[in-house]
């Protein structure tokens, strides 16, 4: 599989781009309650780790310090189809904010982490009759 290319992006075009996906985010009637349990009312402290998050992710600044388990544990309630509005929202926020080769990068790296979420939310191997026996 390739490396995905980090992205000519500021730290500033990074705070800039979260912000605008957070907002979408929280004008959306179904993500909103589900990020709002997460978040607790502190968005301040969410959004900073948002901004280090993105910063790991599209600059190489250091180890992403994300787990999917703990999405997992805080996250109920958020499924597939909520993952990829999530997505789309996060594209509209790239187009809004980056120049269109960055915004690409960008939209790319939060695919392939939409899909390791999927992966690690909903994948259950094996036969589902398997799943119930016991």
């Amino acid at each position: 599989m390739p490396l995905i290319q980090t992205a000519p992006i500021s730290d500033e075009q990074i705070r800039q781009l979260v912000d605008s996906f957070y907002d979408e985010i929280r004008a959306d009637a179904d993500l909103e309650p589900i990020f709002e349990r997460v978040v607790a009312g502190d968005w301040e402290t969410h959004l900073a780790k948002m901004y280090d998050f993105w910063s790991s992710a599209m600059l190489t600044t250091g180890p992403c310090k994300a787990s999917f388990a703990a999405v997992r544990k805080h996250m109920g309630g958020l499924e597939a189809d909520l993952l990829d509005r999530c997505l789309a929202l996060f594209g509209d926020s790239c187009d809004e904010v980056l120049d269109s080769e960055t915004a690409g990068l960008c939209w790319l790296k939060a695919a392939h982490l939409v899909e390791s979420l999927k992966l690690t939310l909903f994948y259950r191997p094996g036969p589902a009759w398997l799943r119930h026996a016991a």
